[in-house]
């Protein structure tokens, strides 16, 4: 049964898209077979792997509101083990229109159940707000991978973040466990990165992964090109520190860590 880990983050622009496209890839070059949901509607994580912008194939929209399959919506990527939910525009409209359906928070949860069996794990990107969408993602998942950017503003929506965890375990998902915080766009040359990360090491120390994404400028150029940074430029700085969160996350699912 698939692991599900929902790519969270209520602050925008700390690399949400960028970790769960490349962690995919990551997982998927690990043999590992991957599906990537993709509940923003600026689609950014489908055109990242490969999806076409205004494409005329069904999306999650047409699952989530319209009741089709999940299966039927699934598209191939450049690494065969690797799948993905494409999103689209219409998932703007998705917001709105799903919160007159029964049991809203679940309707992701439910599309999942039947494809769970052909994957080992499920990536869901998650949009920049606390929206219906990134409620159906925490609903869903196992547990949550939290990006942060090096900053001290990053820092700050951290505890609103664990709070609004705490409140879904409490009201539709019990279960759900933090996979770990992950430190993106660390620059090794500046005091801000390093100070940020002890400040994270002293507050959240069980949580905080080894692994750090550092500013890559490979790792920003793969998006333009519809590839993981592993298919634009293996030897990048970028594509090897997600090959390096990839073997942690295996590592940890190995001895059981949750």
């Amino acid at each position: 049964m698939a692991k599900i880990i929902a790519v969270t983050n209520q602050k925008g622009g700390v690399g949400k898209t960028t970790t769960t496209i490349n962690l995919a890839a990551s997982l998927a070059m690990a043999d590992m077979r991957v599906l990537v949901i993709d509940t923003d509607a600026q689609a950014n994580c489908s055109s990242g792997l490969g999806v076409v912008k205004g494409s005329t194939k069904p999306s999650l929209y047409d699952s989530l509101i319209r009741s089709l399959p999940l299966v039927e919506i699934l598209q191939d990527t450049e690494l065969d083990t690797l799948k993905i939910a494409p999103a689209d525009r219409n998932l703007s409209g998705a917001v709105v229109e799903m919160l007159e359906l029964p049991d809203r928070e679940f309707l992701l949860k439910r599309l999942l159940e039947p494809v769970l069996g052909n994957f080992d794990f499920v990536l869901i990107d998650s949009p920049p707000s606390l929206s219906i969408l990134t409620l159906n993602g925490l609903v869903a998942a196992n547990s949550v991978l939290i990006p942060i950017q090096c900053e001290y503003f990053a820092l700050e929506g951290l505890a609103d973040l664990f709070d609004t965890l705490a409140r879904v375990r409490g009201a539709f998902n019990p279960g759900l466990s933090v996979q770990g915080i992950l430190l993106t766009m660390y620059d090794e040359r500046t005091n801000l990165s390093a100070q940020v990360r002890d400040e994270l090491k002293s507050h959240f120390a069980d949580k905080l992964l080894d692994t750090v994404i550092p500013r890559n400028v490979r790792l920003a150029e793969a998006p333009s090109f519809g590839k993981p940074v592993l298919l634009y430029d293996i030897r990048s700085k970028g594509a090897e520190s997600y090959l390096r969160l990839a073997k942690e996350i295996l590592n940890h699912e190995k001895k059981g860590i949750r």
